[in-house]
């Protein structure tokens, strides 16, 4: 399955970016970035049996073992893409928030686009690693 992270607004060459690297190369499963300006731009077109999840505040909180268990079953199930969307300062309407298959979300607290793009890519290294028994993640 990929995992297919699109963000609106660029994140440049900061330490953010630079975060968002780190784990995103260590991810085994094939995965992608698509950076999308603050408004407009072309969103990559649906394909197969794919997954929409929208990082909202209004979003289910999942430990990081809980989020691993559903990729795992959508990875199991066939699903071709797990697509993240983060949006830009606005967020999402209702509309784009009834259309997705899961909102996820990282706490109450607002977060910059860039640190939700850097906490995501590290959840998804973490997820495909507890999947994988690697001991990156420990459970205290």
């Amino acid at each position: 399955m990929k995992l297919h992270i699109i963000a609106r607004g660029k994140i440049g060459n900061s330490p953010e970016a630079q975060l968002v690297d780190r784990y995103i190369q260590r991810i085994k499963w094939p995965n992608n970035i698509t950076q999308l300006p603050d408004s407009g731009g072309k969103i990559p077109a649906v394909s197969g049996n794919m997954k929409l999840i929208i990082l909202d505040e209004k979003g289910t909180l999942y430990s990081s073992v809980d989020f691993a268990k559903i990729l795992g079953r959508w990875r199991d199930d066939g699903v071709s893409e797990a697509r993240f969307m983060i949006g830009a300062a606005d967020g999402f309407d209702n509309e784009e928030r009834e259309r997705a298959d899961m909102l996820l979300s990282f706490g109450k607290m607002t977060w910059p686009h860039m640190m939700a793009r850097a906490m995501l890519a590290e959840q998804l290294f973490r997820a495909t690693s507890i999947l994988s028994n690697h001991p990156y993640h420990r459970e205290g």
